[in-house]
């Protein structure tokens, strides 16, 4: 069950909304928590979890690789890399694109 995050507005959610928001219990988001280096809730003084949209997300990714793919926490965390990996390569090729496409533009110019 994806959660579209696009229609949270709030800043912080709980975790008993974030398992709401994916029907799991919220032992099992505790529990992803301490094996997923990169999920990393923000915690009050009192030490309750808030998740930011950005943690849904990761969560979502997770939930998609573990409940619905079927992979084992392991293979979840070897994708979760992969595909980070996959995102760092886009920036640096967007970034490589624009600058070329700025390099493009100053010569037509000169032209």
């Amino acid at each position: 069950m994806a959660v579209d995050t696009n229609n949270l507005t709030k800043l912080y959610y709980s975790i008993g909304e974030v398992a709401e928001m994916f029907d799991v219990s919220t032992s099992l988001i505790r529990y992803w928590e301490n094996e997923f280096d990169s999920l990393r809730p923000h915690k009050n003084s009192k030490g309750d979890r808030r998740f930011t949209v950005q943690n849904i997300e990761e969560l979502n990714t997770i939930y998609h690789l573990v409940k619905e793919k079927g992979f084992t926490l392991d293979g979840a965390k070897a994708e979760l890399k992969h595909i980070q990996e996959r995102e760092q390569q886009k920036k640096s090729l967007v970034k490589e694109l624009t600058k070329i496409q700025k390099g493009l533009k100053k010569l037509s110019e000169r032209l």
